[in-house]
């Protein structure tokens, strides 16, 4: 215990914390779902804190792109699964605590047996079908969900299916802050909104401090109230969260009920075949005289395109603009990272099936990198 209690001596001498919170915190176990922003300070914080087991769920490989907030990488792990480079990180930080990577994509086939036996879930995902996904598994194996998100300049912390250390509360699920979802193109992730760098540091540290207070039972979490923080202003506000009699309706209430969920749809994000074209080839099809270009980024977005033959119609305005595409043969779709220009091809395909439709892979930002990269081989 010396080793031990040299590690954690600075939190083990707080009041009412002392060997027996520390050894809670050991014989923990926290499954984080997604390895980005929000989880690399929460997974680097909790390491540090002692948590005995830490699992961590994402099929990503880092990219140059993750650099400027999910800390726990470098450039030279560009390439490797998030997952996997994570946990080496945390073992190396801390190997008293035990890392598991899962390298999967989180499904309505896997979510509950990644997620049984856990004692805590983290939830740093950054879209609406897995959210929904693991608040349900959550609720279905009776597991205290710590959810926390990030948008622009704004995070959000919460402590879902939880009734407080006495038990005394009701259990809040993430259904009752959300017993809908918003439609896609009215919250954007990271990749098409942006966001601050600093920012999930500080949800994420957030996060975790809700895990150590549920773990060790000190303090007051936030299981009943939404934690919402700006950073522009520097200003922190909560809001009391209610019982939604709504949330229970589109809920599945057995684990095989939870199998055969579509959370994509629920989400108004089925998976549909998207023909995507590259960067390479974007110049070549606008100079097809029947190739029209829709952008259907918002009016304020940055980069504008400045190609004539590029004209912008917010997706949201999509459905009642249709007769403006009725004259164009093949029309291609283009947005910040090429999420919202597949959702279009879905809407239009509704209205014009025979029509030839493709989405820019990886949206205006691939198109950038594409620019760049092409500007530096010239110059050597």
């Amino acid at each position: 215990m010396m080793n031990t209690f040299e590690r954690y001596q600075r939190q083990m001498i707080l009041p009412d914390f002392g060997r027996e919170k520390q050894e809670r915190l050991q014989q923990a176990r926290i499954l984080m779902i997604g390895a980005g922003g929000l989880s690399c300070p929460a997974m680097l914080y909790l390491a540090a804190a002692g948590v005995g087991y830490i699992g961590i769920v994402d099929f990503d490989r880092v990219e140059l792109s993750n650099l400027h907030r999910q800390v726990l990488y470098t450039e030279g792990d560009i390439g490797r699964s998030k997952a996997e480079v994570a946990a080496e990180k945390l073992r190396a930080y801390n190997p008293e605590v035990e890392v598991q990577a899962y390298t999967t994509r989180l499904s309505t086939e896997n979510a509950l047996e990644l997620m049984r036996g856990y004692t805590v879930v983290a939830d740093g995902s950054d879209n609406f079908p897995t959210r929904y996904l693991v608040n349900d598994a959550c609720v279905l194996l009776d597991i205290p969900l710590i959810y926390a998100s990030i948008f622009r300049f704004e995070g959000q912390v919460a402590v879902f299916n939880y009734s407080g250390s006495e038990n005394k509360q009701p259990k809040f699920t993430y259904r009752d802050l959300f017993p809908e979802p918003p439609r896609p193109e009215e919250v954007p992730n990271c990749s098409e909104a942006g966001v601050l760098g600093v920012l999930p540091g500080i949800i994420g540290s957030l996060q975790a401090n809700e895990a150590i207070k549920l773990i060790t039972g000190i303090g007051e979490t936030l299981h009943n109230r939404l934690l919402t923080f700006n950073a522009l202003n520097n200003s922190f506000y909560e809001l009391e969260l209610q019982p939604n009699p709504e949330s229970a309706v589109t809920a599945p209430k057995t684990e095989e009920e939870l199998k055969q969920m579509d959370y994509g749809s629920f989400c108004g994000m089925p998976e549909v075949e998207v023909e995507e074209i590259v960067p390479e080839d974007f110049e070549r099809l606008l100079q097809e005289s029947a190739t029209l270009a829709i952008d259907v980024r918002r009016p304020e977005e940055q980069p504008k395109l400045k190609n004539p033959k590029v004209c912008r119609i917010p997706l949201q305005e999509l459905n009642r603009r249709m007769e403006e595409l009725q004259e164009a043969e093949q029309l291609l779709f283009i947005c910040q990272s090429g999420i919202r220009s597949k959702k279009a091809v879905e809407l239009v395909r509704k209205i014009y099936p025979q029509k030839k439709l493709w989405s820019l892979k990886g949206g205006v930002n691939a198109l950038a990198a594409s620019e760049i990269t092409e500007q530096e081989k010239q110059s050597s």
